[in-house]
């Protein structure tokens, strides 16, 4: 019994302090409407008569937030939660009846008024009863609205901080090699490499842990990094980046495009002995944006090569562009034997 008595407790004080400002305006509010619509030259037996009408229905909707809902409702019995509802508005019916009836008192006529019109008075704390569960039903959907929003959230989050785990190791040990490589010649490259990889880290590490990013940070990023693929790789590969359109006030989600850059590096020029290309176009028409990645394939190249739709990275930018970007892209693949192409198109708004 007291377990249960703690349980109670503990569903009102969840309930106040979810809600405390909201339940007082609201109950507030509906008293000066009823007294509004009943005034009438009597004004202190109004004031009185909706007092009692707004603690009965006070009452009644209480009860079935902290009791029946909680017991039946939630355990899926409907039927058995409409009969005790029904069952408590019979039960609060006589006492409202009642109370009022005593504050009529002198008034015959009011006072046969109100005993003929139970049953009104019945419905009427029926019809605030089941508009208390439709407020209980939407409150619950939009909270799980709200959670399923905050870790679709942190979803995203942690798979952003994943997706540049893939990236950074990769790319930076790359780029380190060919700048250890460039220094041993003292080359004047090697400082344009630095000054472009700190960029690249900056970038990654602090502007791009928003949702959605400048997307003109984003192409330069892009720039960046292709400018040290081609320091890299040198003559052995041409590579081409075209960018069409205004790309100014227009903002995405970070690295949205890299994952699918980095794998045209890692399996296409990787793997091409000659005549390796590796040709990217990004068409930025009013709020939508086209990229098309094309690079070479050699066809015999290992199978492990071949199998690149099903990377890490490329499962993972797919799993961001669904929850970033639903009904709002499409990508198409198409892994010929000679050539890898990536068709993406994304509405930005």
């Amino acid at each position: 019994m007291a377990s249960y008595g703690s349980n109670i407790a503990s569903r009102i004080r969840s309930l106040l302090d979810e809600d405390k400002n909201l339940h007082i305006i609201f109950w507030l509010l509906l008293y000066l409407f009823l007294v509004i619509i009943d005034y009438n030259e009597e004004f202190v037996y109004t004031l009185v008569k909706e007092l009692i009408n707004v603690i009965f229905f006070a009452a009644i909707v209480y009860i079935n937030l902290l009791y029946i809902i909680p017991n039946y409702l939630s355990n899926k019995s409907i039927f058995t939660y409409i009969i005790v509802l029904a069952v408590t508005a019979a039960i609060l019916t006589p006492l409202k009846t009642l109370a009022l009836y005593l504050i009529s008192s002198g008034d015959t006529q009011l006072q046969n008024s109100i005993l003929s019109n139970m049953a009104y008075l019945f419905l009427s704390s029926l019809f605030i009863g089941s508009s208390s569960t439709i407020y209980h039903i939407v409150r619950d959907w939009l909270t799980q609205q709200q959670e399923k929003k905050e870790l679709q959230n942190k979803t995203l989050q942690s798979e952003l901080r994943f997706l540049k785990s893939q990236i950074n190791p990769h790319f930076l040990f790359n780029t380190l090699n060919s700048l250890y490589a460039l220094t041993l010649k003292k080359s004047d490259q090697a400082p344009e490499i630095v000054l472009k990889l700190s960029e690249m880290m900056r970038y990654m590490l602090y502007e791009c842990n928003e949702k959605e990013v400048p997307l003109v940070k984003e192409l330069n990023y892009i720039k960046n990094y292709l400018e040290l693929e081609k320091i890299r790789h040198g003559s052995k590969c041409k590579i081409d980046f075209d960018v069409n359109g205004n790309s100014d006030n227009k903002y995405i989600a970070p690295l949205m495009f890299i994952p699918f850059i980095e794998n045209s590096f890692k399996h296409g020029l990787n793997t091409s002995l000659d005549k390796a290309y590796v040709d990217i176009k990004i068409d930025i028409i009013n709020d939508e944006l086209k990229m098309e990645i094309e690079n070479s394939k050699v066809h015999d190249v290992p199978t492990q090569y071949n199998k690149r739709s099903g990377g890490i990275g490329l499962v993972n930018i797919k799993r961001r562009l669904e929850l970033l970007y639903p009904g709002k892209y499409l990508l198409d693949i198409d892994d010929d034997p000679n050539k890898y192409l990536v068709n993406l198109s994304i509405q930005l708004i």
